[in-house]
């Protein structure tokens, strides 16, 4: 069972400052909702300020909630500050318009850095760093124009002077740096999409599309949406913010979808490793939690061959330079005793990866010198593979050998006794001598083939494990049912082979020590194993300690990493069951 990492003193604070916050967002959400006009004319579209503002607020606590070191979350908190504030313009209070004025499109700003953003939280080269800094100078700088130059607007108090040509060129600026921003944030999302494998894409790309769209249909709505489709006011602001508030929705559809797993800090990530003893089957899961990243995979370093390979001992996938994909090594003391891969995209800074290799370094060595182990381990099986694979070659080729060339030489040397036998002019002296040898022939040919059989059979070779399954039960003297459930080729030729020759024995064996008077044999093929049971009704007894073919059989079976188990108490007969890995 998962042992559950513990909530410690820093994650319970973590959780105590968002309710905290919950509670602050709540009480301006109920500010504005008693502060705006909502019995005026414009009702509807005022009660939508607080409602969007709220459900920023949950979004954003829930994404910073899973995921504590991603700046995701305290973002879309901001998003939300940011509605409200352009909401708070529709008061009576003068220093509430004259915020909601001076952050009038700081939403636009927000959204473009929460494309940009997406999903590690930072902002990833040049490019996006410099483009999401004109969109904020766009929103404020290039905003202040038009309310610093402008004694008839709204906020007069905060006016300077009275210039409409610099209200103007402003206006006309921030529509052209507006575009700048969406291309250039256009460039780097189709960018980031080509480079995304297909499941990132999947998840990318309905995300990327939504901010984009929202980004754009703000801005344009009352400039172009407004005229071409005579909306009212009422509508287009009710449309606008309805857009606005779908933006942390599908944010946090993207983190869950995304696999933002639940987080804690590093410390509780030592904390569990203190508790469970860094057990290997939950060492990765802890892993997976502290990075947030359910693609983050352990591998261990194996000195003698210099490769990292998985907890099974088998090589772990190389990470190619220039993918989604990073990789730091753990480091105890000089020594390197793993690595943590890990998705680029998602983590961003190695730095963090590598402050949670040096909490599980201990652990991860400890668990390496198992791992070591088991990749020597599996390389003997491997070994011994290779050793049972030459070995039925050999057979293969001395039984083709008799057959090809002694057998054949021992048939023609019958026939020409045959013919000597039938020759007219031999004295009867001749004659019995030439029949005497053609006897001896054909028993010393007949012994061969019964040679070659032993070696490799003919069956097993042209017509699979079935059909020479088939033939020895019907060798045998005795009553023997057999239950076939499988298909040649199901398993690999050298487990066939293996199998052929452990039934070969385990009936040997009931034949010559059981007394049985009959024998049941099933063979059958269930979840990639080759299962094999073979029962007799003898005086049991038998002891895997005594004589060689039972050990023969555990060998075997063993040099394929197979099972075998033995039964046979006095007096009951004798089971054997052999499990043989089809792969």
């Amino acid at each position: 069972m998962a042992q559950k990492v513990p909530r410690l003193k820093l994650a319970k604070s973590l959780d105590r400052s968002l309710i905290v916050i919950f509670v602050a967002v709540i009480s301006l959400a109920a500010m504005g909702w008693a502060l705006l006009p909502i019995a005026g004319p414009m009702g509807h579209v005022m009660m939508l300020f607080p409602v969007v503002t709220v459900v920023y607020l949950l979004a954003g606590l829930r994404a910073w909630h899973r995921r504590p070191g991603n700046r995701l979350g305290p973002l879309i908190l901001f998003g939300g500050f940011a509605v409200f504030l352009s909401g708070m313009g529709n008061t009576d209070i003068p220093v509430f318009v004259a915020a909601s004025t001076i952050g009038a499109t700081l939403i636009l700003a927000v959204i473009v850095h929460m494309l940009h953003a997406f999903p590690s939280g930072r902002l990833q080269g040049r490019i996006s760093k410099f483009t999401v800094l004109a969109a904020y100078l766009n929103s404020l700088l290039l905003q202040a124009p038009g309310y610093l130059f402008r004694a008839d607007g709204d906020v007069p108090f905060l006016a300077i002077a009275d210039s409409p040509p610099m209200v103007a060129l402003a206006q006309w600026l921030q529509e052209w740096v507006g575009a700048g921003v969406m291309m250039a944030t256009a460039f780097v999302l189709i960018r980031r999409l080509v480079q995304a494998d297909k499941d990132q894409r999947r998840v990318l790309a309905p995300l990327f599309a939504y901010g984009a769209f929202a980004a754009i249909f703000v801005p344009l709505g009352t400039q172009v949406l407004s005229p071409l489709l005579d909306m009212s006011v009422e509508t287009n602001a009710m449309l606008q913010l309805i857009v606005i508030g779908g933006i942390p929705l599908a944010f946090g559809h993207g983190i869950l979808r995304g696999g933002f797993a639940k987080t804690g800090e590093l410390e509780e990530l030592g904390s569990w490793l203190g508790a469970s003893g860094g057990a290997r089957s939950a060492l990765a899961a802890a892993l997976v939690r502290a990075l947030g990243d359910p693609s983050a995979t352990l591998s261990f370093w194996v000195p003698r061959h210099e490769v990292f390979v998985n907890d099974d001992g088998s090589p772990a996938p190389l990470v190619e330079p220039g993918t989604n994909r990073g990789q730091v090594e753990i480091v105890l003391g000089s020594r390197t005793v793993g690595a943590i891969a890990y998705d680029a995209t998602l983590i961003e800074e190695p730095a963090l990866v590598r402050a949670a290799g040096q909490v599980v370094a201990i652990a991860v060595d400890r668990e390496r010198l198992t791992v070591e182990l088991r990749e020597s381990h599996g390389a003997l099986q491997r070994s011994r593979q290779r050793l049972v694979d030459a070995a039925d070659r050999e057979r293969r080729r001395i039984a083709r050998d008799l057959h090809d060339g002694l057998q054949m030489q021992l048939v023609l040397l019958a026939l020409e006794a045959q013919q000597l036998a039938k020759s007219a002019g031999s004295d009867s002296g001749t004659i019995d001598r030439a029949t005497h040898l053609r006897q001896g022939l054909d028993a010393a040919a007949a012994e061969l083939r019964q040679l070659v059989h032993a070696v490799m059979p003919a069956a097993l070779i042209e017509r699979g494990l079935a059909a020479a399954a088939e033939d020895l039960a019907d060798r045998m003297p005795i009553p023997t049912t057999l239950e076939l459930e499988i298909t040649d080729g199901s398993c690999a030729s050298a487990v066939e082979h293996a199998a052929y020759f452990v039934l070969a024995e385990a009936l040997s064996n009931a034949l010559k020590h059981s007394q049985a008077t009959q024998i049941q044999v099933r063979l059958h093929v269930e979840e990639g194993w080759l299962r094999l049971e073979v029962r007799d009704d003898g005086k049991g007894g038998a002891d895997l300690h005594v004589g060689t073919g039972l050990r023969g059989i555990g060998d075997r079976v063993d040099v394929l990493g197979g099972l075998f188990d033995l039964a046979s108490a006095p007096g009951e007969g004798t089971r054997i069951k052999v499990d043989l890995p089809c792969a």
